[in-house]
């Protein structure tokens, strides 16, 4: 796989990635990749087929004022899919998993953030090995290999849940609120 984040994008939307021979167009790491903090999505939500951009629409609207409530704006933060293009079941598949979890983990090398932000339960088991319910609630870190070099990195992450799923279950707003409290500790605005 390219090491180069423009060749890997590239390769990310081209014809050799494990999603290309799905319907729909891809949509691709967004933000600014040098940020020091990464936020990881699983796939990108009907709206954001729709939109070509990733967390729109209503879980869009929600995710914007997270990030506001932390003093960030999506041009401050790095956003990257774990999968491009939106499954027809709206979430990965577990035979597809591991692959696209090897591709985020190299996406995470490539662009070496101080912080991730991951978000669901599919980012987290790829990033973290566990599920939200069980990784969240405490700073992680995460190993991953940058290309052939053999170099390693550390990279801490926070585990918490999608926005969609804070749609979904309000009560949980609270968790996510310490969640990104966590994530912005000692980075400065």
């Amino acid at each position: 796989m390219p090491t180069d984040l423009e060749a890997f994008s590239t390769w990310r939307g081209g014809s050799e990635a494990p999603e290309s021979g799905w319907s729909g167009s891809s949509i691709l790491a967004t933000g600014n990749p040098k940020s020091d903090i990464m936020i990881v999505t699983d796939v990108p939500d009907r709206d954001d087929a729709e939109s070509g951009t990733l967390l729109s629409g209503a879980a869009g609207r929600l995710f914007d004022r997270m990030l506001a409530a932390i003093g960030r704006d999506r041009s401050s933060v790095y956003i990257a899919p774990m999968c491009t293009i939106r499954p027809v079941a709206g979430r990965i598949a577990p035979e597809i998993e591991q692959r696209l979890g090897e591709l985020i983990r190299h996406h995470v090398a490539i662009v070496e953030p101080k912080r991730l932000f991951v978000l669901g339960n599919a980012p987290s088991r790829a990033l973290i090995g566990a599920d939200v319910p069980r990784a969240r609630g405490r700073l992680q870190w995460v190993n991953v290999e940058v290309g052939q070099s053999g170099k390693s990195i550390a990279v801490e992450a926070v585990a918490s849940f999608h926005p969609r799923l804070l749609l979904e279950r309000p009560a949980e707003k609270a968790r996510a609120w310490k969640d990104l409290q966590m994530l912005i500790a000692g980075l400065g605005a």
